[in-house]
């Protein structure tokens, strides 16, 4: 079974928005799907796009996995991106939240070491 995903956070302002993605995820936007849309592809077939819809903005939650979570981490920090709060689940599981301007929650979770 073939999987892919595109997961959309709604924001107020789109060019606010794209520089802090832009500075949380370490690249520009992999293509702009509108004047008011980018598009970032995180993995082959898993895609993170924003979308200026301010009655929406604020509302998502949403967590991707990345092989070296202390890294992204650290990177995003060098960027001026700073976590909201750190989280450790049973079993090690890690997840590092991020809050956009909007309130929107991205998490970066890991594995245990």
């Amino acid at each position: 079974m073939a999987v892919v995903l595109f997961a959309g956070v709604f924001v107020r302002d789109h060019d606010v928005a794209r520089s802090w993605y832009t500075r949380l995820l370490g690249a520009e936007p992999s293509f702009l799907a509108s004047p008011t849309e980018s598009v970032w592809e995180l993995a082959e077939h898993c895609w993170l796009y924003t979308k200026r819809d301010p009655g929406r903005a604020g509302y998502a939650e949403q967590t991707v996995f990345v092989d070296d979570l202390d890294a992204r981490v650290a990177a995003a920090e060098q960027r001026g991106v700073h976590p909201d709060r750190h989280e450790t689940y049973p079993g090690g599981v890690r997840k590092v939240v991020f809050r956009d301007v909007d309130g929107n929650e991205i998490g970066l979770g890991g594995q245990p070491d």
